[in-house]
């Protein structure tokens, strides 16, 4: 780990359908992540607003996929757990949550809590799978979600992120199908339109980059936005905070690119 990501402790996991994040949570705007998300407070609480439910508190909280949700801590920085719900069998990410929320919550909280404590000591293999990630944080691998061929030869392109846009007729085109029969395929085998998934797989790959000194603009282009006022209201909606003030958190956060690419278990590349 880099100097300043071992004296800040803010650290950052990511692989294609995990992120293990330690790190400044940022000011409490509304945000509306792809991904399950479960919050851990590092010191004190936590309260969680979810659209059209009562606030929730306590030292963990679970957002499933998709829904708009404001989140405060009593501390300035906070532990998040991404899960990409494609990547799991239908229905355990609603048993997780009923779980972790349940009467397992302050044992699944001190684990999630040792495992960034383990994740601040010592960089863990590059080459992480989901399962070895899920036993980490929960002590068990989840059930891997088959997906048709057709819908994950899409996936891939879409998370290639280089050459031509990603477009669902072009996928269509490739699979053999109509674009509607397409589309209709992909919603019933990831529970999510094409469009909002590549929305949202194009502001997760942003995560990459985090700790970098980049041009945004030039960034945007790169990762697939037509503009920076799209880029910008994207970013938003998903994380509550402008592309700027994500960048400016991150300049002492530590990446660790579980993927398997990159030459280095844990990477500092601002500068």
């Amino acid at each position: 780990m880099d100097d300043g990501g071992r004296e800040s402790g803010h650290l950052m996991l990511i692989t294609r359908e995990r992120v293990f994040y330690g790190g400044l949570l940022g000011r409490p705007r509304e945000r509306c992540s792809g991904a399950i998300n479960i919050y851990v407070a590092i010191k004190g609480g936590l309260t969680l607003e979810v659209e059209g439910s009562p606030a929730d508190q306590g030292e963990l909280v679970v957002v499933l996929p998709n829904l708009r949700h404001t989140i405060v801590s009593d501390y300035r920085s906070v532990i998040c757990v991404l899960i990409e719900p494609e990547t799991v069998c239908g229905g355990v990410l609603e048993v997780l949550a009923n779980r972790l929320s349940g009467t397992e919550g302050q044992f699944f909280a001190a684990r999630l809590r040792a495992a960034y404590e383990q994740l601040q000591r010592q960089a863990c293999a590059r080459d992480i799978d989901s399962a070895a990630f899920d036993i980490m944080c929960f002590g068990e691998a989840l059930p891997q979600r088959a997906l048709d061929p057709r819908v994950l030869r899409a996936i891939e392109q879409i998370c290639r992120f280089s050459g031509d846009p990603v477009t669902a007729a072009s996928c269509a085109e490739q699979a053999g199908l109509s674009s509607s029969r397409f589309l209709h395929l992909f919603k019933q085998e990831t529970g999510i339109s094409f469009r909002s998934f590549r929305a949202w797989k194009r502001a997760r790959h942003l995560l990459h980059f985090a700790n970098q000194d980049l041009n945004l603009a030039h960034l945007a282009q790169e990762i697939g936005y037509p503009d920076s006022t799209h880029f910008s209201h994207s970013i938003r909606r998903f994380y509550g905070l402008k592309p700027r003030a994500i960048f400016s958190g991150s300049r002492d956060l530590a990446i660790y690119d579980g993927s398997g690419a990159g030459n280095s278990a844990w990477t500092q590349e601002a500068g």
